[in-house]
């Protein structure tokens, strides 16, 4: 009963809440980028914006691991990536100031994209010459405490678990010589996955684990450093919950 409360309450009062307040945002942040600003209200707007989309869906938040950053040194922040909730989680709560390396196509969004693209958020596509230009304006952009998130699998999971690392992450940060911090996302998956319809309650934790700096992983090759890296992550990921079991006699 109280799910169906939930899900009655998620669709007639949260989501067009969130569509308000993410049309508003989006307006904000383009608006502000016609003036050059692009440090602050670029991130302190979307930072609430996510920070209001979780109060409105109920979801109680948990960040551990926030004192291992340093306000005004730029990092490249690597995350599993569980669900849609991974965004609003990382935006509102990490307490850094960053840009998004985010695939081409986000472009095409209504509103958040046109927002990113305003905001001079870092995109990438699969051509050569799109990842040459996305580590030269990462070089030029991560300065003075403005960091970088990425999703290093490239995609959500199908089932919560992680699946292995793109290099592209771990290239870019060893080409521009940037501290790398893990990040560890769990409740996303349950709350709002790529296969869910709808937003369903749960609790989201975000773990910042320590910077692992240029001449921690000197000398490294990049294959071995991805998997110490993914397993830095993993080690902190709860298990999704299972799917409820089927009643007997239940169409399959």
């Amino acid at each position: 009963m109280i799910n169906i409360i939930y899900k009655i309450y998620s669709f007639c009062i949260a989501l067009p809440l969130f569509l308000v307040a993410t049309i508003l945002t989006a307006t904000i942040v383009s608006i502000a980028a016609l003036f050059g600003d692009y440090r602050y209200t670029c991130y302190y707007v979307p930072m609430w914006w996510s920070r209001i989309t979780c109060a409105v869906f109920l979801l109680p938040v948990k960040v551990e691991g926030r004192e291992h950053l340093d306000p005004n040194q730029s990092y490249v922040f690597l995350a599993n990536h569980q669900g849609y909730f991974d965004i609003f989680l990382t935006y509102g709560y990490l307490g850094h100031n960053f840009k998004w390396m985010m695939k081409e196509y986000i472009k095409k969004f209504p509103f958040a994209g046109w927002a990113c693209m305003a905001c001079r958020q870092i995109f990438v596509g699969d051509s050569l010459s799109s990842i040459s230009s996305a580590v030269n304006l990462a070089r030029t952009t991560l300065q003075g405490g403005i960091s970088m998130v990425i999703f290093p699998e490239g995609t959500r999971s199908y089932d919560g678990k992680m699946i292995a690392f793109k290099r592209g992450a771990f290239m870019l940060a060893n080409e521009i010589g940037l501290p790398i911090v893990p990040l560890t996302i769990n409740g996303s998956f349950d709350i709002f996955n790529r296969k869910a319809k709808s937003v369903t309650w749960g609790r989201l934790t975000l773990t910042i684990h320590e910077p692992i700096t240029p001449e921690q992983r000197a000398g490294k090759p990049t294959k071995v450093f991805m998997e110490e890296v993914h397993d830095i992550i993993e080690s902190r990921v709860e298990c999704p919950s299972a799917p409820e079991p089927q009643v007997k006699g239940e169409a399959q």
